[in-house]
Parts: structure tokens; sequence; C-alpha cells
């Protein structure tokens, strides 16, 4: 192909100084059809032919289209994937890979549209909102370490999108309970929630999608959406671009943010992380709209306009469930344990993203860590409470020897254990002393053992005699009498008028 320069004046000698082909070519040493080819298009850029390239499904397109249009206008349930058509070609002879197939099928899709609302999809409106008037969430994934080994996370995606400010925080899950959760801490670092929430249609959110704006919302999200008193807004199915502000901080955070993220021990040590660095991007980070302002300073403006929240959104979710007979209640495949008056009874489970509480007859009546099993190859975790299991363990004190809760009793508990099971009887004192807890506080309990294991005496009276002691209040000095309240005159002994008395008395 011959360069802009060279045409431009093979153009100018034929068409204004009237040189004849033969003369041009051998002038430029062109051949004669070249330069034919170039004067006869009067092309003023010359450019390669567009390039046909042969594939192999060529000779199936036409089948392919009609097979894509008859899917086009069954059920969305009913179609058949671009896989199972890759497979039906094959079996006619196709040789081409899925891949041809399926991108063949996008373009089809993306022509369809075209002809039908002669509208790209890539067509949008730019949005303007007000301060204070939305933010935009979404979920995403992003890997990390967090104790010794990388790990998939859930994280909750925040955006004012008025300021642009944003807020991420990493769960184990994407449950009711973490959503709730997301939205406490993100109202609390924004300092105040918006009028109206921007959702997609996650069914943590919507219990089921209606035609047009209708939904039917889950009433736990209902719940925490009138504790914050803002509007829920959830977009068009498939319309990202209705929330497209926090999309795209799904997409940039993963440079951003992710690529710096330490190896941290805890989910905890992360999330605080994350908090951090949020707010250090706000600070350094341009606005897009005002390019003399950043993220951070449009915020304190926006903030003023944001609704103040109260107090944090209580979003447990709850369960009943039956206690075993061996005290234990199973949650997602780890158990806990509860008073041994509750088994084989139903409580009330409340599930929290970072523990797990017990409620009976109104009560609380055991708190746990709640403990996540990532293996799901594994049989989970047991969590236990030796304190749930002194009732049982009064009437069975044998149980002490074998039991699996006693086996987390404090070090000088099993010391003192160590110590009396030697002795016949020393199951039932043992278990008289673990049950002294149950009614006096631990922590003197513990100092009452350790004193009598100093001494080695290690017999119940003398812990019972120890713990009496620490519990025993001082008697307190006695109060200065003032001045004022002395007498002038202190009365003197007589015992003369017990005489007196006596005769008055024997008179009468």
């Amino acid at each position: 192909m011959i360069d802009v320069s060279l045409l431009s004046v093979i153009r100018r000698w034929h068409f204004r100084e009237g040189m004849s082909q033969r003369e041009i070519a051998r002038r430029t040493g062109l051949s004669r059809n070249t330069v034919k080819k170039y004067l006869a298009k009067e092309c003023v850029e010359p450019a390669y032919p567009k390039r046909t390239s042969i594939s192999k499904l060529d000779g199936y397109k036409e089948l392919l289209s009609a097979w894509l249009l008859r899917e086009s206008k069954r059920r969305r349930k009913e179609r058949k994937s671009a896989r199972r058509l890759h497979k039906e070609l094959v079996e006619l002879g196709f040789s081409g890979s899925y891949d041809r197939v399926a991108a063949f099928a996008r373009q089809w899709r993306e022509e369809q549209k075209i002809a039908a609302h002669g509208l790209n999809k890539k067509a949008y409106v730019p949005l303007v909102f007000a301060p204070g008037e939305a933010f935009q969430f979404d979920w995403g994934e992003n890997y990390s370490y967090v104790g010794t080994r990388k790990v998939k996370l859930q994280v909750a995606h925040f955006v004012l999108s008025h300021s642009r400010a944003f807020y991420l925080r990493a769960y184990w899950t994407q449950t009711h309970e973490m959503l709730f959760d997301a939205h406490n801490h993100a109202f609390r670092v924004f300092q105040g929630a918006a009028e109206r929430g921007i959702y997609d249609n996650m069914k943590t959110a919507v219990d089921r999608v209606g035609k047009g704006k209708r939904r039917d919302v889950n009433r736990r999200f209902q719940a925490m959406v009138g504790h914050y008193l803002f509007e829920s807004e959830f977009c068009n199915p498939a319309a990202g671009w209705e929330k497209g502000q926090v999309e795209k901080m799904v997409r940039d955070t993963r440079q951003s943010i992710w690529h710096d993220a330490p190896k941290c021990k805890t989910l905890d040590e992360l999330n605080d992380w994350l908090e951090q660095k949020c707010m250090s991007l706000w600070q350094s980070t341009t606005h897009p709209n005002y390019g003399d302002r950043t993220i951070e300073q449009v915020w304190l403006d926006e903030r003023k306009h944001l609704m103040k929240v109260q107090a944090p959104f209580d979003g447990f979710i709850e369960h009943t469930k039956k206690v075993s007979s061996t005290c234990l209640v199973n949650f997602e495949r780890n158990k806990y344990s509860v008073p041994a008056s509750f088994a084989n009874r139903l409580v009330s489970l409340r599930v929290y993203p970072d523990r797990i509480l017990f409620i009976a007859e109104g009560n609380k009546v055991a708190e746990h860590v709640r403990q996540f099993s990532r293996d799901h190859n594994s049989k989970g975790v047991v969590t236990y409470d030796w304190r749930h299991y002194l009732l049982v363990a009064q009437r069975k004190p044998g149980s002490l020897r074998n039991g699996a809760p006693f086996k987390e009793l404090p070090e000088c508990f099993q010391h003192l254990q160590d110590t009396l099971l030697r002795y016949e009887g020393g199951d039932r004192d043992m278990v008289d002393i673990l049950s002294l807890v149950l009614h006096h506080d631990e922590q003197l309990v513990k100092e009452a053992i350790e004193q009598s294991l100093n001494v080695g005496l290690t017999s119940k009276q003398h812990v019972i005699n120890c713990l009496h002691r620490l519990m025993d209040i001082p008697t307190p000095d006695p109060l200065p009498i003032k001045k004022a309240l002395q007498l002038e005159q202190e009365p003197t002994a007589d015992t003369s008028i017990y005489e007196q008395l006596k005769g008055q008395r024997h008179a009468h």
C-alpha cells in the first residue's frame, strides 16, 4: 500500500496536469494496474481492503440464526443455552469451538435489539443526584488473606451518589444479618443516611420480582428501611447502569484497594483496615464532577443533608431450634451449647454476623462467638460452655473425667481437679466447687482456688472458706463525731436512781 503523500502527487499529476497513467507508472515505479486502481476509485486515503477470513461457522450461520430466533420466542427457562446449540451443531458436522458459537450468539442478540429499538444497549442517560438524595449498594467478591490462607470474601459496597464517598466491608456470606450489619457501619462512617437507597433485586431484599417496578420486599429488609427512614428503590432486571456508580466502584476497588490489602489475622482486623483505606482515598481522590475538590470535601458538604441515625438497627435473624439431649443446638453445621435445663426443649436462636444468642422464656440464656466452617467437607465446630453442664454433673459427677465440655476448664480449675480426683469422693467435691460459679463471681472462685493451691490445702471446705473470706466486707471505720454534736456537760453514772424506781413500783 502506498502512503498518503505519494497518492496526493499521483492524483495531482493526473487530474490537474493531465498526465497519463503510463507516465505516472514510469515515474513512480508502480504498476499501471496499481495507478489505475487508486485513480479509478478516486481514493484520497489509501487503505487495505477489508479482510475476509474463512470461518468454520460460515456454512452454519443461517441455521444457527434460525435456531436463535426460535429460542428467543420461548420462555426464558425453556431456552437452549449456547453450549447446547454448539453440541447440536457438532452432531451435524460442525468442527469449530464453543467460543465461536457463543460469540456469534452474542452478536446476533445485539443486532436484534438494535433492529427492534433502533438503539445500542450501551447508550445511557447521564444521572445527577442532589446532596443527601441517594446512596447505591451492591455486593462484590474479592480474595484476601485472613488467618493463614487466602479466602473468598463477600464485600458490601456503598457509595453516596452525590459526593461519591464510598465504604467497603467484608463478610463470609451475603445473608440478611450481614446486609443489616453493613448498613449500620456504612451509616456510621457516612455520619447519616440518604433519603433513598438504590439496590439490585438481591434475594435478601426482594422475595419476588413482579411486572415493572412491582416487588415483594422481604419483611426484615422492610423493617430496616423503616428504622432508618429511607426509601428503597430496586433496579430493573439486568439494568446495572441504573446504579452505575457502585457497579464501577466494585470494579475499580479491585485495583485501588484489594491489591494493597495486608495479610490479617481476623476479619475484624481486615475491616478496620478497609475503613481507614476508604477514608484516606476520599482525601486523595478528585471528585469526577468537581475537578478542584476531593471526594472528602464534597462529602463534608453533603453530610449536612444526610438524615441523622439515632441508633443502629438490631439486625438479627431469628430461628426456632430444638436443643438436643446433649444440650447442643445445630446451626450451619456447627453446634453450640445451652444450659442443661433447656435440653430437649425449643429455644429461639438469634443470629448476628459475629455472635449467636439463645433466648428462652424472654431471657438470654446463652451467647457464643459465631463460627464459620469454610470447608464444606468438614463436620463443623462444636462450641461448649462448661457452665451449661453443671446441672448434669451434679447428678453424674463421674462425667467430669471424660466430659468434653470440661476439657476447657480454666487452668487453676484443671489443676484442682487433677488433685481431687485422686481421692475417693473427689468427683463430688469438684462438682460442688465448680457449682460455686452459679451463685458467686467466677473471678472470686478462681482466686479462692489459687489461694488453696498455693498453701497446699485443696479440700472443698478450705476452698469455700477462702471464698467467704474474699467475700467478707471489711468493717468500716467509725464516723468522726462533729464538735457541734458533742455534749458540753457529760452525764454522770448514778445507780441510786434504780432504787428510787424500785420503790415507786412497790408503792403502786
